[in-house]
């Protein structure tokens, strides 16, 4: 099933996982433990990274969201980055999810990458969708971010480039991670108002231990709020202490999040089964509401 009729469907409370392949090729069977625990919370759809660098990265993708379909019947959502890409590479990926029964793919520009550097065709997301839309009967998905790009110049210019995406072709928008349900908000407010109608579901990343916390600041720009500081201050030398006040910081904006309406939840599992349970564990009686 397409996403666009998942979130047609399904008026609210879709719930999503990401995971990403194995880095290699003899582990994919390692990852069945996690999709079995996973394909038990009845995911609407599990959406699987790309690995840039090679057509065997590639066909990991390809492979596990194979995998995901025909073994545990939840629709995949393959990542598809452009930037290291010609067209004539990205028609052959194209035509091998298509040939494996894929409906749906989130069309990324990719991370800036000294080792795979841009062949100067798909420099933007907006590009690669444009190029993908008729050419294709997928379902094409893209990012957005509630806090901007680290690239952008400024708030308008990330809602321009935002619409032009949707423009393009993007049926349903998934977010990057943040900690503060304020600026997913005002993120959607903006969008909405900027003529985006398209679903868009906030992504959730629990951040369990605090050297994963400032990679996430460094890496991607997410804003830690007061409250959240705070957790870290007096949980972060603390493992055990940090992942259960992480998880429940997590559950909280989860929380809020479907309390107030949104389209659904976008889980970053990390791999980690144990922390998609505790999550579903904990909304289970409150995603379908």
């Amino acid at each position: 099933m397409k996403l666009s009729d998942i979130y047609k469907n399904k008026k609210n409370g879709v719930l999503s996982f990401e995971i990403f392949p194995p880095k290699k090729d003899d582990e994919l069977k390692d990852i069945e433990p996690t999709l079995d625990i996973l394909s038990e919370l009845k995911p609407d759809y599990i959406s699987v990274t790309f690995g840039a660098g090679g057509s065997s990265n590639n066909n990991k993708t390809i492979d596990l969201a194979r995998k995901i379909k025909e073994v545990y019947h939840i629709e995949p959502v393959a990542h598809l980055t452009g930037l290291a890409y010609t067209k004539e590479e990205i028609d052959e990926f194209v035509k091998e999810l298509e040939d494996a029964g894929i409906e749906n793919i989130l069309a990324l520009r990719g991370d800036i990458n000294p080792n795979a550097p841009s062949k100067g065709v798909f420099n933007y997301a907006s590009e690669l969708i444009a190029y993908l839309k008729p050419r294709t009967d997928l379902c094409i998905a893209a990012a957005c971010y509630p806090e901007d790009h680290p690239e952008s110049p400024d708030h308008i210019s990330e809602m321009h480039n935002l619409k032009k995406k949707v423009d393009a072709g993007a049926e349903v928008l998934l977010s990057q991670l943040f900690f503060d349900n304020r600026h997913f908000y005002s993120f959607l407010e903006d969008a909405r108002i900027a003529g985006i109608d398209v679903p868009i579901t906030p992504g959730i990343m629990p951040a369990i231990r605090a050297a994963q916390i400032q990679r996430m600041v460094s890496t991607c720009g997410a804003i830690l709020p007061v409250e959240f500081k705070k957790i870290i201050d007096k949980y972060g030398d603390n493992n055990e202490a940090m992942y259960d006040a992480g998880m429940a910081y997590a559950m909280s904006q989860i929380i809020e999040l479907l309390t107030n309406g949104v389209d659904g939840i976008h889980l970053y599992t990390m791999n980690k089964p144990s922390v998609a349970r505790t999550i579903c564990d904990g909304i289970k009686n409150i995603i379908n509401v």
